[in-house]
């Protein structure tokens, strides 16, 4: 039996992912993640509502830790500056937790329910992220856009870590952004009327 609230909130984590892949996340009950771990099943309760959760464990550290930064970069910055910073700095979070991040991705990705808890928790952390970014005094609409775009950004630049785990984490970020800046920049004519319009 795991001896702190840690270690068994750890064995819990593993348990499920080891039976999400095995058999699906929609087949694996709770009592079946805490036989796993060698805990009961209230154990289980203790530290997840639900089975989906254990998928999600971190996110509010994630969220308080993007928020702690943004709050803390140095004034001047653009949106997209400050944001990117923002991730560098939670970004070290999913490195730390790489074996938890990768299968975490696959299951989510493979399970409709998940992919919605995932959109759902997404839209809670964008809320944040611009709540942070109004309190900097940015105005409530571009707050928003960038909040929104930013975590978009984000987002690719995990899944292309996870992908090609040769480069950090920060790699990736910078990769992604710059791309973002690029298409930004990019000016695009307006569609030429119709020949004879």
């Amino acid at each position: 039996m795991p001896r702190s609230g840690a270690e068994a909130r750890r064995r819990l984590r593993q348990a499920a992912l080891e039976l999400y892949k095995e058999r699906g996340f929609d087949q694996t009950t709770t009592a079946e993640i805490a036989a796993r771990a060698g805990v009961n099943e209230r154990t289980f309760f203790r530290h997840f509502p639900d089975k989906r959760e254990v998928l999600f464990d971190g996110e509010a550290d994630l969220r308080d830790a993007l928020t702690h930064a943004v709050a803390e970069a140095p004034p001047g910055l653009e949106p997209l500056d400050v944001l990117l910073g923002a991730f560098l700095k939670a970004g070290r979070l999913l490195e730390e937790n790489r074996p938890f991040s990768e299968p975490r991705l696959e299951i989510i990705a493979a399970t409709p329910t998940l992919r919605e808890r995932e959109l759902a928790k997404a839209a809670l952390l964008t809320d944040a992220l611009t709540d942070a970014l109004r309190r900097r005094g940015v105005p409530a609409r571009l707050a928003a856009l960038a909040a929104q775009t930013g975590w978009a950004a984000f987002h690719q630049a995990a899944q292309s870590w996870i992908d090609d785990p040769s480069d950090p984490l920060s790699t990736h970020l910078h990769q992604t952004f710059a791309d973002l800046q690029s298409l930004s920049a990019t000016r695009t004519r307006p569609p030429s009327p119709p020949a004879g319009g």
